[in-house]
């Protein structure tokens, strides 16, 4: 490694001297790794960790580092395109030492970069619209923290006026919503993107466990649920009821039935 390149990680261990900051992960006659840990604040939000994993080539800093970009809080297209971000400014910083500046060019820049391809995302789903009601099921998981959760997808309903259940019956968690097939689009986003839950260890976390069981067009003749509503239910016959009388008893046996 060149002498540039050795003293710059040591100030690096210097900068980022917290437990878990900085690490080298490896070192060899092909050159060293290493691995800084920053947080960043999204907008509205609290701070995310991101792991950025640096590769640099013994000819480095003639040369590009290679490197990763990874967080838990972010979807792998968003750290992607981060990553690709960060390519781009390396390049400006090529045969000088570069890995400080590029952390704090992430720090700097995070929100502009991650908020826009948010708002590509939205822009993506809603360009999917259909005239009419439509019912999308969803399934969960797990709950860790329930009544924050319940409340946050009360909001999101109401917010796109969306009607439906959230429906509990036993281990098995129900989301049934209706609406503008662009609001239901929108809400999909919101459980993508936006934490709601917490961890096994009490953080925040986004939902990474829902599946879309099923997304159809109401029939004219189906009335729509007039409100959003949280419900228990004590059995599965219940439950079943429920769709029956809702005009979904095919949803029921075709996509419920088998969770049980």
């Amino acid at each position: 490694m060149s002498e540039a390149a050795l003293e710059e990680i040591s100030v690096l261990s210097a900068i980022y001297c917290d437990p878990g900051e900085c690490e080298v992960l490896s070192c060899s006659e092909s050159g060293i790794t290493v691995m800084i840990q920053t947080n960043v604040r999204r907008i509205a939000e609290s701070e995310i960790r991101l792991r950025l994993v640096f590769d640099l080539p013994v000819t480095y800093p003639s040369c590009l580092p290679n490197l990763s970009v990874s967080s838990e809080e972010l979807t792998r297209a968003q750290c992607k395109e981060l990553r690709d971000k960060l390519l781009d400014q390396a390049r400006e910083h090529l045969s000088e030492p570069m890995i400080h500046d590029l952390v704090l060019w992430t720090q700097q820049n995070f929100n502009s970069i991650i908020g826009n391809s948010i708002q590509d995302e939205k822009h993506l789903l809603s360009a999917v619209t259909d005239d009419g009601t439509w019912t999308t099921l969803l399934h969960l998981d797990h709950m860790r923290a329930k009544n924050k959760y319940v409340k946050t997808v009360e909001k999101w309903t109401s917010d796109l006026k969306l009607t439906g259940k959230l429906m509990f019956m036993g281990k098995i968690i129900l989301i049934l919503l209706q609406g503008d097939r662009s609001n239901i689009r929108e809400y999909l986003v919101l459980q993508k993107t936006c934490k709601v839950d917490v961890d096994s260890s009490g953080k925040r976390c986004k939902e990474r466990m829902i599946s879309v069981l099923c997304e159809m067009k109401l029939p004219p003749e189906h009335e729509r649920y007039p409100t959003f509503e949280v419900e228990e239910y004590s059995s599965t016959s219940e439950l079943e009821k429920e769709f029956e009388s809702s005009g979904l008893s095919e949803m029921f046996t075709e996509y419920v039935a088998g969770l049980f």
